[in-house]
């Protein structure tokens, strides 16, 4: 038997292209009074009021005139175990991790406090109009179980993993080649296709994983290749530095995860900042992902993504909170970031791309944009309602705003969690933990 529907009223955007420029009209569809149709967490229909209204049957009505209806935002990298270590001062990468996150992390051995975590973790992301997250849990397999088992609570479309790390970690937080690979396999098993959750094998870094790990990661991907894969890459020169040292034979940084057949479309590098010309060659001839994570480079000062510069070589490119080291889990304000490390390198990011990349692009990076990302009939009904005159200083300006593009702007700029009236994962408002 089929649930009842909702219909969901306002202002409607949805994209079907990358927009390649301001004028790019073919590349969105947006209704001035517009409508989502909702059925069995599916969107039945969306477009016109008028024309969605009337395919309806007896549907209940929420009318969020007169704000802006679009597809949940995804975030493509993030820690779920760095709730609590967002916003801790100074020092650069590897400082940072073995100062703040490391110890942290070690807490999540434990089921209670994963399970706390994971309800606070969900609570902010959706809060911030993020309904679909690709994120790192701890080294810990109850880390992982707890953040599925709140994915599937909730009914969220998530993609996650327990770090597969058995060096250079303190004590409580490393595995071992042989129980790394055996955890991700117990897990694997146990969540991804499970509900909506879909599982990312993931070697943290190459600095925290011996040869034999990554033999054992190799095997992961190859029994699993319908998993995701995600590490980090390239983020901080120390860290380059670090990893030419544990891997004297790679050629470069990439060719440690290159050597064990680790790189493909379903793999996803976080920061990819300082690459090698041979690097980007590699990422083109294999599909891999590099995540922009524009708030965690800039505080961390790792450095500026070169977004035009893959992007001229055809690579797609995602992007991301990397919260605890990126300062918010909105990406609102990731792409108020991700302007500013563009401008300071000559690069542009019209809003309506930049709407696009938050939404249908990562979608598109992660190969689910039949699933998520859009308002497209048949797709998941993840959808955020956004305000963009949700506080008096973005009102002022708002009053002065003329078109749609201006519109995205303000909220893209000025926007974070209050510029978001509600969201709706797979058609139902989250309640929290």
């Amino acid at each position: 038997m089929t649930s009842p529907q909702t219909l969901l009223r306002g202002r409607t955007l949805s994209f079907n292209a990358e927009p390649t420029g301001p004028d790019d009209t073919h590349a969105y569809e947006y209704c001035e009074d517009g409508a989502v149709l909702v059925e069995d967490g599916k969107i039945i229909a969306a477009g016109d009021y008028t024309t969605v209204s009337a395919q309806s049957n007896d549907a209940r009505i929420i009318d969020h005139r007169p704000h802006l209806l679009m597809a949940g935002f995804i975030d493509t990298h993030i820690h779920f175990p760095q709730v609590q270590v967002i916003a801790s001062w100074g020092a650069q990468l590897l400082d940072w991790l073995n100062t703040y996150t490391f110890p942290a992390e070690t807490e999540y051995s434990d089921p209670a406090h994963s399970a706390t975590m994971a309800g606070r973790f969900y609570d902010q992301i959706t809060a911030h109009g993020t309904t679909t997250a690709v994120a790192y849990c701890s080294v810990h397999k109850t880390s992982a179980d707890a953040f599925f088992t709140e994915a599937a609570r909730r009914n969220m479309c998530m993609i996650g993993g327990k770090v597969m790390m058995d060096r250079n970690a303190p004590d409580g937080l490393r595995d071992t080649p042989q129980s790394s690979y055996d955890d991700t396999k117990t897990l694997i098993d146990a969540w991804h296709g499970t509900g909506r959750g879909h599982y990312a094998i993931t070697p943290r870094f190459a600095i925290t994983s011996t040869p034999a790990q990554m033999e054992m990661a190799q095997a992961l991907v190859q029994e699993h290749p319908d998993c995701y894969v995600q590490t980090h890459l390239s983020e901080n020169h120390d860290e380059i530095a670090f990893t030419a040292e544990l891997y004297p034979d790679a050629r470069d940084y990439l060719d440690v995860y290159q050597s064990y057949e680790l790189l493909s479309p379903k793999m996803l590098l976080g920061h990819s900042i300082h690459l090698q010309p041979r690097e980007i060659d590699a990422l083109v001839d294999t599909g891999a992902h590099p995540v922009f994570c524009p708030t965690s480079n800039l505080f961390l000062g790792s450095g500026l993504f070169d977004d035009a510069g893959l992007r001229g070589r055809g690579i797609t490119n995602a992007i991301a909170t990397d919260v605890g080291a990126g300062t918010s889990y909105s990406m609102l304000q990731t792409l108020n970031e991700g302007y500013k490390v563009l401008q300071l390198q000559g690069q542009s990011l019209h809003p309506l791309r930049a709407f696009h990349w938050i939404t249908r692009g990562n979608a598109l990076a992660l190969g689910l944009e039949d699933k998520i990302g859009t308002l497209a009939t048949g797709s998941d009904a993840d959808i955020v309602v956004l305000n963009a005159s949700a506080t008096k200083a973005m009102a002022l300006r708002m009053a002065r705003a003329t078109t749609l593009s201006e519109e995205l702007f303000v909220l893209m700029m000025m926007g974070d969690d209050r510029a978001v009236e509600q969201v709706y994962v797979a058609g139902v408002a989250p309640e929290p933990a």
